[in-house]
């Protein structure tokens, strides 16, 4: 039908018609908070994230409590490892008194219905900044690398944690990290895969919030990260992970690869999670700080925009104030 038997424009006249046909809808069970968690006492600001902290455990314990009031289903948790603390072989990656397995052991004695998600990739730990370990030449070695994120995995499914995210983009770790799981009866420990990690630019905030940018310097991630240029290839890397045995596969970063994934979604239809990463975070806040934009309506559409395009959840650093805005309505 043409105009003027069909006005799409009646639909969009009233709210309610408007709330009636609306396709995608926006809530709190969409959201999973990431939290920087340091050695230090309190809370310490994040320059290049403006709002966004570091937290000690027993502040930690404070976001956990205003997740669970506000319904964010899961946290994920981010360390900011001390420089003594680092190595080449990043041992304090998989030591059962480290600063992830403490942290994950008090949430879940605090909040046992709060999903706790840990990162697992070795660049926190190492004084190069790399997700792996290296060899002489300083190329990320894949095997080797794989061995220590099984250990890593494996102290974090013992202290508790509820769904481990390897992040390294080192092939083969999915099914090694399974295997672990079944072997040491960490059955029910759930697998997010990042499965589509990009060698993004985007990224720059958030290794100054863990204090890996210091350690990379000039060095980049493109021998284990993804292309910007290839979508392809995202579906190889989802395939690969979810035969190895992944429960959930990630994309990252959120707004500049929305075509990958509606690709994923599309053609696995297997929980979708997204990373709105630091970058994203970060030009919204700086431009609202400026006055050019509406934070709460952008970041609102932003995240919207992502659960559009197919994700089933979106890692964000706007979770627990758009939980709080969805719920102010």
């Amino acid at each position: 039908m043409t105009f003027p038997h069909h006005r799409p424009r009646r639909m969009r006249r009233d709210d309610f018609s408007r709330r009636l046909m609306r396709e995608t809808v926006l809530t709190a069970d969409d959201l999973i908070y990431p939290v920087f968690v340091h050695e230090k006492s309190g809370r310490e600001a994040i320059a290049s994230m403006p709002g966004i902290e570091r937290v000690s455990i027993d502040e930690l314990l404070r976001v956990g409590e205003e997740a669970a009031l506000l319904r964010v289903p899961a946290l994920a948790l981010f360390p900011v490892t001390p420089p003594e603390a680092k190595s080449l072989d990043a041992a304090a990656a998989w030591h059962e008194d480290g600063l992830v397995q403490r942290a994950v052991r008090a949430l879940k004695a605090r909040f046992p219905e709060l999903g706790v998600i840990t990162d697992v990739a070795l660049d926190p730990y190492t004084t190069h900044g790399q997700d792996g370990l290296i060899d002489d030449s300083g190329y990320v070695v894949n095997d080797a690398t794989v061995e220590a994120l099984v250990k890593q995995a494996v102290s974090h499914a013992q202290a508790g944690a509820d769904i481990v995210a390897p992040s390294d983009m080192m092939d083969g770790r999915i099914g090694a990290v399974r295997a672990a799981f079944e072997r040491d009866g960490h059955i029910h420990t759930r697998i997010l895969a990042y499965s589509a990690k990009y060698a993004s630019a985007f990224y720059g905030p958030f290794r100054d919030a863990v204090g890996s940018a210091a350690s990379l310097g000039k060095g980049n991630k493109f021998t284990y990260q993804m292309d910007p240029g290839n979508s392809d290839e995202a579906l190889r890397e989802v395939a690969l992970d979810l035969d190895e045995g992944a429960d959930m596969v990630m994309v990252k970063p959120g707004l500049p690869y929305l075509d990958i994934v509606r690709r994923v979604k599309q053609r696995f239809g297997v929980p979708t999670f997204v990373y709105q990463v630091s970058g994203e975070y970060a030009m919204l806040v700086a431009a609202a700080q400026n006055g050019w934009l509406d934070r709460r309506a952008c970041a609102l559409e932003a995240l919207t925009s992502i659960k559009r395009a197919g994700a089933d959840a979106v890692l964000s650093y706007f979770a627990l104030d758009a939980a709080r805005w969805l719920r102010e309505g």
